[in-house]
Parts: structure tokens; sequence; C-alpha cells
């Protein structure tokens, strides 16, 4: 009885107040405990198979909405997390695509699958726009439903072909037989070319191997290693032409597995240097293998987004320590946590932008097709999808963020190798007019 005299009298002296200020006592829609409708949003991701897993991405939402409900919501809207596992497979992709559609998200967020020929038909046909995918399929850059944060492949293997042109004479490209992987090279070259350097040699694999010894061997003869070349030409000229190769692979989670047969094969005395892109090599993987004694001691690594350590990601990590409750799947150094964290930044601010009750997914995206510009502390450019922000290519009109960042392994952690991001959208409208 008590607490139900205290109820009455607020609302007796808010009455009395008037009506002007009565939404104070009740709270406002967008306050805490506000009458706004929940939003529901789909994350999916690959998790448990033999080829490329990003669990992290997946747990990073959940993480993220805990965090954002304690808070109130986004603009009083509670957030609901679907998530969903598309287990490496063409049909899995779209059953998650059409799982959003069934439970009525109104977009799909931070999310991982090679299989986009799979899933964007059905998020188009329901107009579901897809916010920060990781950037793993071409379709990610071509549907006009599509938000991308970072340049996806596209962007890590021209700027990797950029930043090998510096040292390396030789260089081989171990890359998947896939239909998107047929696109690495002409990337790669493009940035060699654009420093006078050669073609690298394409040598492909699957990439869910259980051992590279094949394609290691290719590579290592490509790039001016080949172990019997001492024999032919003595030991110091085996080792100066060995000096000016590079080898670098983009095989997702199997990288580990190729380099540790790579490293089989090496010669003490005929080393070339070897690199990879973010998503393939991560400082987990560093850590994992030894440090600065791993493999990867040395290597070059092109990534979207500044270094784990750089003090711009505190506001993520922030999150992870508050409501992530240890799970062990997020990794603040790891590229899909990273870029989960981003597309749930342009997902809060496009929904602030709207001070609406009811948020649709048609409402989302003439929000983000107006113009919209959104912040990510630094971490990206500002992210912006107008017409006049996508780039001049066929092939990836819809990628708005063409910037990349050169790091190496240095005593066992990825370091910045210069402070500015470099911007490879140059170089990508070259590659698109090159095929």
């Amino acid at each position: 009885m008590t607490g139900w005299r205290r109820s009455f009298t607020v609302l007796a002296l808010c009455m009395t107040v008037g009506a002007t200020l009565l939404t104070g006592c009740g709270g406002t829609a967008g306050a805490s405990g506000g009458s706004r409708d929940p939003v529901t949003v789909m994350t999916w991701a690959t998790e448990g198979t033999d080829a490329t897993n990003m669990p992290g991405m997946p747990a990073m939402a959940s993480a993220y909405a805990r965090w954002v409900n304690a808070q109130g919501g986004i603009d009083g809207h509670r957030l609901r997390i679907v998530t969903c596992n598309d287990h490496n497979e063409l049909l899995g992709a779209a059953a998650c695509a059409r799982q959003a559609v069934t439970d009525h998200a109104i977009a799909v967020v931070g999310s991982y699958s090679i299989y986009g020929q799979s899933f964007m038909p059905p998020l188009e046909t329901a107009g579901i726009p897809y916010i920060g995918g990781y950037g793993a399929s071409s379709e990610e850059f071509r549907s006009s439903l599509s938000y991308p944060v970072n340049g996806g492949q596209a962007a890590l293997l021209a700027g990797n072909g950029k930043q090998l042109a510096r040292d390396c004479e030789r260089i081989a490209l171990v890359r998947p037989e896939t239909v998107d992987g047929d696109e690495l090279p002409v990337l790669l070259d493009t940035g060699l070319a654009e420093s006078h350097r050669g073609p690298a040699t394409d040598i492909r694999t699957t990439a869910d191997a259980g051992e590279y010894s094949g394609p290691a061997g290719a590579a290592l003869t490509a790039a001016g290693a080949d172990p019997g070349l001492p024999g032919r030409i003595g030991t110091a000229a085996a080792a100066a032409r060995a000096a000016g190769g590079c080898v670098t692979a983009a095989l997702g989670d199997r990288t580990e597995t190729f380099f540790d047969s790579f490293r089989r094969l090496e010669r003490p005395g005929q080393k070339v240097r070897v690199a990879s892109v973010l998503g393939s090599v991560s400082q987990g993987l560093i850590d994992s293998t030894g440090g600065a004694r791993s493999p990867f001691e040395g290597a070059y690594v092109t990534g979207w987004y500044p270094q784990a350590s750089d003090p711009r990601w505190q506001p993520m990590r922030d999150v992870i320590d508050k409501s992530a409750f240890d799970d062990n799947r997020i990794d603040p150094a790891d590229a899909g946590v990273q870029t989960a964290w981003i597309a749930y930044s342009v997902l809060r601010q496009t929904i602030e932008s709207l001070h609406r009750d009811h948020i649709t997914a048609d409402d989302l995206t003439r929000a983000l097709d107006s113009g919209l510009a959104v912040h990510t502390g630094g971490l990206t450019p500002t992210l912006r999808w107008r017409f006049q922000d996508l780039l001049a290519s066929r092939d990836f009109p819809r990628l708005v963020n063409h910037r990349v960042t050169y790091q190496v392994v240095r005593d066992g952690q990825l370091v910045a190798v210069q402070k500015d991001a470099v911007d490879v959208g140059p170089t990508l409208e070259k590659a698109s007019r090159a095929e």
C-alpha cells in the first residue's frame, strides 16, 4: 500500500504541473523504460567448420545488445539480436537470410558469409539492408541494399600489392580457387604495377586442405627460393636471390596451415619475406604460434583498421569488459569483432537519426541512402553511401571505405608501419578497368 500511495502521489503531482510537462513524469519515448518499439536485427557467421570461422561476430553483437539495453536501448528502442550459423554452406546462407525475414529483422548487421549470391536475393526481396558485412563476398559491394564499412578482400589485396612492391622483386600469391578468389590476382597485380613491379605468380589451392606442401613448394620456387637452388648456383647466390622474394597468402583460417607447410620446406639460408592480410593473420594467431618466435615474425600484413592496441578501440574494449561476460569467442584484435563493432555503430547512429517510435527496414535504407554521415571515432573515414560517395568501379561500386593500413609483425606484435592509412580507391578503379 505504501508503494501504491507513493505512485499515486507522483501521478497527481505530475497532472497538476500541466500537460506540457507530462512526458517528464511518465518517461519520454526515447528514455530508459520508454514506450518505443523494440527493434530486431540479425547477425550471422560461419562457426564450427573446416573453413574460415567468425564466431566473434555474433558474440560481439550479443554483448553490444546487453550493453546498449542496459542504457535504455538505442534512442529508447530495446535491441533484440537474432543469430544464425550458415555452416559455410550455400543453402545455409540462404536459410539464415530467410530466418531474418521470418523474424522481422529490420537489418542484418556485422555478419560473415562467403555466399553473397545466396543470402542477398532474399534480403533484397524483403527490403532488408545488409549493414557492415565482413566483405567476404562480391555481392556486398554491388547490391544497393548493402552498406559495407570496409573494403573487403579487394582493398586488402590491392593494398598488399602496394605494400609488397617496396621490398619484393618476385612475389607469389597463394589464394583459394573460388569465384571470388579469381579476382585477387588482378587486384594484387594492380597494386604492384603502380610501383612498376611485375605480376605475382598466381598459385591456386583449396581453402580447406589439411596441409599445403604442394602450393608451398610452388610458392618458394616462384619467389626465388627453390630448395634445390643452392646445389645449382651456390649457397651465397641462392641466399641473395631469396632475399628479394616474397610469398603472400590469403586463405583465411587455413593461412596458418599453409605457412606451417611453408616453413617446413623453406631452407634456413633461403629465407623470403612472408605476407598476408588481416583476417588471415591476426594478433591472436601470432600469439598462439609463438609470439616473437612465430613463423609470422617480420611478416607484412595489410588491414582495414588501426592496429588493435590503438586507443581508438577503447570504447569497444569497454563494452567487451562490461558486457561480454568472459565470452572467449570475443577477441578485440579480431577483424570480425572489430567489423561487428563498427557495423553496430552504424546501426545505432542511423536509428538515433530517425527519432521514431517504430522503425522499419525501409526507414533505415532511406536514412542511409539520403546521405547520413556515420562517424566511427577515427576507425574509418566518415561513412556515407550517397551516389557521389560510391567508387567508380563496376565490380565494387558500394565500396565507400577504401582505406587500408600497413602493419608488420615485430617482436610478436602487429604494429603500424606508418601513421596514416593508404587510399587504394584509385587502385581498385584501375583493377576494374584491367579485367
